[in-house]
Order: C-alpha cells, then structure tokens, then sequence
C-alpha cells in the first residue's frame, strides 16, 4: 500500500514538475518573442513636406516585433523615390501613407479638378504639372486674400490645343524625378505653350471654398508658382 501511494505521489510530482517546466518554456519562448526585434525604415533627419526620398535621406533602425505595425516600411528599397505627402520627424517610423510614389494623382480624399476659366485672372507660366502653387484670390468688393493656407498640387497645365505644356526634348518631370534641378529650370524656360486650363487636386471643401467664392464673377484667381516645387539641396 504504501508502495503504491509513494508511486502515484512520485508520479504526481513528476507530472507537476513537467507542467512547471512547460510553462516555464511558455513564459521564456514568450519573453523572446517580445524581445525579437525588425528593421524598419525611418528618416535620419527632418525631411518636409514634397521632398522626393533618396538612400540619404534614409537610415533603418530596430523595432521590438510587438511594436511594429503594417504601415511601417521595412524595405529600404521601397521607399527610395517616393515624395511625402506631410513632413517627417527624425527618426520616426516611416510609415506608407506618409510617402507618395505618383504625385500627379489626388490623394485621398481629393480630386482633380479642372478650374473654369473665367475663374482665373492670371497663372505664372512658370507652372508644371506636379508643382505646388498658393491660390489667391483677387476680389473687387473686398480686400484680396490667400485662399487656402497650404500650397496646392498641380496635376496638368494644358495649351488651347489640349496639349500638355512641356519641353518635348527635355520634359520637366522626367527631370523632376530624376531630382535635376537645372533640367527642370531648363525646361520651364522652353516650354511648348501658353497656359490655357489648369488642373488642381482639391479636396471637395476646396473646391467648394473656390467655387463659391467664384461664381459671383466678381472674385478671380491669381495661381502663382511656388518656389519650394524646385527644391534646393538641403543642408
């Protein structure tokens, strides 16, 4: 009998020990999941808004695997020769729908708008396809005004024939791409055409604001180029 009791005792002992060793491994294997780190890409330094990525603007640092998200990029590859669309911290994970890859197209929770043109008093002929420019607006009962506080994308500026204004030989946004500021500068002085419609990606309230503002014909446009679309080399 007591044989038998110091056997199921032993045995109970030996079954709890192997529970305890068990969790013990859960708890451990646990810990090293938690601790398991993954590269992701950040920028090395502030970066602003419009700014087409390159390897310099870019490091990776290391994640806790529980910390990483599905908008984090992981792949350095990836993110070389997109644009961002807000400006990035140093250091701060780089994550997808901060960066743009075609910025001609509107961005979500915009459209292309094309702006009539008896809404418009004047355009710098300097204006391309993917500029940003700063809408004002020019009223003849009140005082004239910025209109949105923030620059707009330009996603096409066409001739009366339908055209797409450009240097043929050298277009400005193959330049654009390649980060060839001279290139650019070149081909805006030789350009194909008189601006005759211009394409904006607003937001509807933008488009609202300006519709509004506009259709009294009173109130008229005057879209300027912004020098920040040609980027000087950052320091």
């Amino acid at each position: 009998m007591n044989r038998r009791r110091q056997a199921a005792i032993s045995l109970s002992a030996a079954v709890l020990s192997g529970l305890l060793v068990y969790g013990v491994y859960l708890l451990q294997l646990r810990q090293i999941q938690l601790q398991e780190t993954v590269d992701i890409v950040v920028p090395n330094r502030f970066i602003s808004t419009g700014t087409k990525l390159d390897p310099e603007h870019l490091t990776m640092i290391s994640l806790p695997r529980s910390a990483i998200t599905p908008e984090m990029i992981t792949d350095l590859s990836e993110a070389v020769g997109m644009e961002t669309s807000v400006p990035l911290g140093g250091h701060e994970p780089l994550l997808r729908w901060k960066v743009d890859k075609y910025p001609l197209l509107p961005r979500t929770g915009q459209s292309t708008f094309q702006i009539p043109r008896e809404y418009v008093k004047s355009v710098s002929n300097g204006i391309r396809a993917g500029d940003e420019v700063m809408v004002y607006l020019s009223d003849e009962s009140t005082a004239s005004r910025k209109l949105y506080a923030d620059s707009i994308r330009v996603a096409g500026v066409k001739t009366a024939a339908n055209l797409e204004i450009d240097n043929p030989k050298n277009p400005n946004l193959m330049s654009m791409a390649n980060g060839d500021k001279e290139g650019m500068y070149a081909s805006r002085r030789d350009a194909n055409g008189t601006i005759d419609s211009i394409n904006l990606n607003l937001t509807e309230e933008q488009w609202l604001a300006l519709d509004s503002a506009c259709k009294g014909g009173t109130a008229k446009l005057i879209i300027a180029f912004q020098a920040s679309s040609i980027k000087e080399d950052e320091q």
